[in-house]
């Protein structure tokens, strides 16, 4: 009763919504599970050896503190084979640089990419 009150004009716009819904319901139905499906969890290769970078004694007497984030591309043997620093104090970058560079990681069937966090303070965690 109320669609005929309403007259043509408006059934039209009723037609439209329901060919956009029966267009869109698929998409919306079919969409979130791919989503979920590509993007697996990254498992971190476990550490064998770790270096602390050194804290030079002209940053700690000055009582400096950074933090630096930095990329490990960790050959298949362990070994780390470059170092991209991502973030962070530039002045203690080639510390942490150097530091990761003799880091050694676990073997794995292929390479792979790390994320490090250094941070450098005067307080110890």
């Amino acid at each position: 009763m109320i669609l005929r009150y309403l007259g043509i004009r408006n059934s039209f716009r009723i037609d439209k919504l329901l060919s956009l819904l029966a267009f869109l319901l698929p998409l919306v139905i079919v969409h979130p599970g791919s989503v979920l499906a590509q993007a697996p969890a990254k498992t971190v290769r476990k550490v064998v050896v770790r270096v602390e970078p050194d804290y030079p004694d002209f940053f700690r007497n000055g009582h400096f503190e950074a933090r630096v984030i930095a990329e490990a591309t960790v050959l298949p043997n362990g070994s780390v084979s470059n170092v991209e620093i991502k973030g962070g104090n530039p002045m203690f970058a080639r510390y942490a640089e150097k530091a990761l560079m003799k880091w050694k990681y676990a073997p794995a069937p292929v390479q792979t990419v790390e994320q490090v966090t250094f941070n450098f303070s005067m307080t110890p965690h």
